[in-house]
């Protein structure tokens, strides 16, 4: 039989394994659901989500450790919910597993991605900005946050390519060549070379 003298001890010390054990077993099954969501995704989206996951602990460390404000921890940390809910919706709605490289800005940082601030009253689904940016929606997030999709090189390339030759068609004559060759069915006559013997 126990000494009763060292039951408040055992009931003490019982008490902080059972606590323990039932924080353990809450974080692991949270920690299980989040992978769950995440495992309907192809490896592209959740390196994404994983990236996004260590960006927000990187602002909720910077945070514990008093280096940023409130108010910076929290528009970040909106950004990220933002981005996450924009990749998400890409991914789901495409069914394709890539995700372009995205931008979330708030109304007054839009000059850190364009030179002319657009306004963003005027802004609209899949409109091209800059020939650099493709503006997304608007996601809620705390904040209003405008996501971009910035274009790759080979959009950007082919966007420009396609202005470049709507406007020299629009300024020359349809008989003379561009400077990106021949038209089609234009033959070019050159003078033979005469080689001397």
């Amino acid at each position: 039989m126990p000494n009763l003298r060292s039951l408040p001890r055992l009931l003490f010390a019982l008490t902080i394994v059972l606590g323990f054990s039932a924080v353990c077993i809450a974080q692991r099954s949270l920690g299980n659901t989040s992978m769950d969501d995440n495992s309907s995704f192809g490896p592209v989206m959740q390196a994404y989500l994983g990236y996004l996951a260590n960006e927000q602990e990187v602002v909720d460390d910077r945070i514990s450790r008093k280096e940023i404000s409130a108010a910076y921890y929290h528009r970040n940390s909106n950004r990220i919910r933002a981005l996450r809910t924009m990749a998400i919706r890409l991914v789901r709605q495409s069914g394709n597993d890539y995700v372009p490289e995205l931008e979330a800005v708030a109304s007054d940082e839009l000059r850190t991605l364009f030179e002319k601030s657009p306004n963003p009253g005027a802004l609209h689904p899949n409109a091209i900005l800059a020939n650099k940016f493709k503006f997304l929606a608007t996601v809620h997030a705390g904040e209003s946050f405008y996501l971009f999709a910035r274009l790759d090189p080979y959009e950007q390339a082919e966007l420009m390519k396609r202005e470049g030759k709507s406007s020299t068609a629009r300024s020359e004559e349809p008989t003379k060549a561009t400077a990106a060759g021949q038209r089609v069915g234009q033959t070019a006559v050159r003078p033979r070379r005469v080689v001397p013997q």
